[in-house]
């Protein structure tokens, strides 16, 4: 399947006193990954007349009749990992507005976000540099209105599974003064819609059941070759595609691998089959639209351990980023050919629940530190290509920061310098791409109750 959705020839949209007015859109030109070899190019619109005078917004001129004001959001189509620019204009100097978004996911689940300004003596806000006075977060957040998204229903994660045939779908509003919960008779001074895709233009989903390996594969556009990627996540199973196909929009061939919990594999993982993973990158390295002879992979929570582990054993590993994983196997053992990596076994017994009702693992997991479990250590220090590891050092779900430096550490006694540490103060263990909310609580398979991710 080629994704045909996203369409960046629209021009930017602002909302003019309710209205819709085009304005010539930029050069969207970003990149997930440091070094991406795609880009993207925001080309010139054409003026969307039969839109605009079938616009389904309320115009608002009767109440508002010396009033020119402008909702802009520049650009109101672009993929879910691309700031946006939110500017307000043809308000009165110091006027107290709030901005508010709102998203209604696949499930059917609202999520939204707002926040008071006061408009500069000029009568503009423009949320790039202006300070929000209160609301959902306070302060300068280019993407607050994104990124503090919070779901009506508690411990409802915004993960995005169909990518391909649908964007995320915002609705921005403009609202005069303070509203905390604005009811359905606040008229909005103006409105916007925004477009944020998964997906971008000519990008191919192949779904792959091949020997052992289930998976997606996603194939940016054009012959390739294209550096080829493999793309985990973690404990609960299952595939889950957002990422690969963001990055497959930039330029990568991305296999999307779910290893339990998804189509005939094992419903639970009993171990690590690293034969599974090697499988899976040869079939990667294989395809005609991959560049060879390595490969990279990136994994987050378990399937950072995995990553970790493919990188010490696989020589088709060139390259790993590790998102708040372990550096020891922890719960399930590691088999491959002749070798067997023992496992540090969890202590359910340690579950905390919160005061809130959700499950704190911070505690299940031994201390790595402990010499009776150096045999459950990941020889890191075979990794021949480069290995970035990715803290948040608010992680509820384990001691990452702790796995990370003692998988360096190790490194470091052998002699290695092929490591990059990037630690961050606050963050908690579910690190997404750019744009998306942050998710400190959620419903995840197999749990009984919300986990605690941190953050």
């Amino acid at each position: 399947m080629k994704s045909k959705g996203l369409d960046l020839s629209h021009p930017s949209l602002s909302c003019h006193s309710g209205s819709l007015q085009t304005h010539q859109g930029g050069t969207l030109k970003t990149a997930l990954l440091s070094g991406s070899p795609g880009d993207f190019q925001q080309t010139q619109g054409a003026h969307l007349h039969s839109f605009l005078s079938d616009s389904p917004f309320p115009r608002f001129q009767a109440r508002h009749p010396l009033a020119m004001i402008q909702l802009r959001v520049t650009p109101e189509t672009s993929l879910a990992d691309t700031p946006v620019r939110i500017h307000v204009s043809g308000l009165a100097p110091t006027q107290l507005v709030t901005l508010q978004s709102s998203l209604t996911d696949e499930r059917g689940v609202l999520f939204q976000a707002r926040a008071f300004y006061r408009a500069d003596e000029a009568g503009e806000v423009d949320v790039e540099r202006a300070a929000a006075t209160g609301g959902d977060y306070v302060g300068v957040w280019p993407m607050g209105l994104f990124w503090f998204l919070k779901p009506e229903k508690l411990f409802h994660r915004l993960m995005k599974r169909d990518v391909m045939n649908s964007p995320f779908c915002f609705q921005l509003d403009l609202f005069d003064s303070c509203q905390l919960l604005p009811s359905p008779q606040v008229v909005p001074l103006a409105t916007c819609t925004v477009e944020r895709w998964y997906v971008g233009p000519g990008v191919e989903r192949v779904p792959i059941k091949e020997g052992q390996i289930r998976g997606t594969l996603f194939l940016p556009p054009g012959p390739g070759p294209f550096p080829g990627v493999i793309d985990m996540f973690g404990g609960a199973g299952g595939l889950i595609e957002f990422r690969a196909s963001l990055l497959a929009s930039r330029g990568y061939a991305v296999l999307a691998l779910a290893f339990f919990g998804y189509d005939d594999l094992p419903r639970v993982l009993a171990e690590v089959d690293l034969e599974y993973f090697e499988e899976a990158a040869n079939l990667l390295l294989k395809h005609p639209k991959v560049r060879g002879p390595g490969l990279g992979v990136i994994g987050v929570s378990k399937g950072a351990e995995v990553a970790l582990a493919m990188a010490a054993f696989l020589e088709q590993v060139v390259a790993t980023v590790w998102i708040n994983g372990t550096g020891f196997l922890n719960g399930t053992p590691l088999r491959y050919k002749g070798v067997h990596i023992p496992h540090i076994p969890y202590c359910p017994e340690r579950l905390l629940i919160t005061e809130m009702g959700v499950l704190d693992n911070y505690h299940v997991f031994k201390d790595p530190r402990d010499p009776a479990h150096a045999t459950a250590a990941i020889p890191v220090e075979k990794a021949q290509g480069e290995v970035l590891f990715v803290v948040g050092e608010a992680d509820r779900s384990f001691n990452s920061k702790l796995f990370a430096e003692m998988a360096i550490e190790r490194m470091k006694s052998h002699g290695k310098k092929n490591y990059t540490l990037l630690s961050y103060p606050g963050a908690g263990h579910l690190i997404e791409p750019p744009g998306s909310p942050l998710c400190s609580i959620s419903l995840i398979r197999g749990s009984p109750k919300p986990v605690h991710w941190g953050g």
